[in-house]
């Protein structure tokens, strides 16, 4: 396929998930891919944190970290508002936390930077 890509922690470099199990994209307030499927490295806290402010206020969600190095990459969301509520129980990276290895090209660049065919789960 021609845009597959894994997705790689930026602090370490480590695998945590790929382009085909990508399932939506947010851009406007979070910045984030989700997919349905992670690797190994990818842990996940057992206990819910509540967001406070900003994009995430009033959610309540697992945050998702690098098994390697640590670097929180992201979240589960288990409750959220309505316009946020197609991303509840999905690995939600934050794109700032990630890079992206274009496979075709065999190039690193930032998920930021990437775009990927348009895929929702809001319809």
């Amino acid at each position: 396929p021609e845009d597959c890509a894994v997705f790689q922690c930026r602090g370490c470099w480590a695998v945590l998930g790929d382009s085909l199990h990508l399932c939506a994209q947010e851009e406007r307030r979070l910045g984030l891919l989700a997919c349905f499927k992670v690797t190994k490295d990818v842990a996940w806290e057992d206990s819910l944190m509540v967001g406070l402010e900003g994009a995430l206020l009033g959610c309540a969600y697992n945050a998702l970290s690098c098994r390697s190095c640590g670097l929180i990459v992201g979240f589960i969301l288990y409750s959220a508002p309505r316009d946020l509520a197609y991303l509840r129980g999905f690995f939600c990276f934050f794109k700032d936390s990630i890079l992206c290895y274009l496979l075709k090209k065999q190039k690193i660049i930032e998920a930021s930077k990437v775009n990927f065919p348009a895929v929702t789960l809001k319809e």
